[in-house]
């Protein structure tokens, strides 16, 4: 499936906007309730995309299948005694954060 243009231009931004963050650093962030986790199956770019389009049903579907989900208090605690590094890109207000795939 090809998409259009600016979908396209889209994603590259996203893209290259994507990094790996120590989770200490996303702190202030999850404090707020702003981070969102995405599934490890999912394209992270792809979800960003679809929060900064306000693509509002198929949000809601991936919550409802339990896909992304706001991070818990366990997540945090979990990551910060790890020192874990996780996938992350900004979706205004949005900070997601994915863990990374095992090899």
């Amino acid at each position: 499936m090809t998409l259009p243009q600016d979908q396209q231009l889209l994603h590259a931004k996203l893209n290259m906007e994507t990094s790996q963050i120590a989770w200490a650093e996303l702190l202030r962030y999850f404090a707020g309730g702003l981070v969102v986790v995405v599934a490890d199956d999912m394209d992270l770019v792809e979800v960003a995309a679809r929060f900064t389009i306000d693509d509002k049903v198929l949000v809601e579907q991936w919550l409802n299948a339990g896909k992304i989900a706001k991070a818990t208090d366990a997540q945090a605690s979990q990551w910060l005694e790890a020192d874990a590094m996780l996938w992350t890109v900004v979706a205004r207000p949005w900070v997601l954060v994915q863990e990374k795939k095992p090899v």
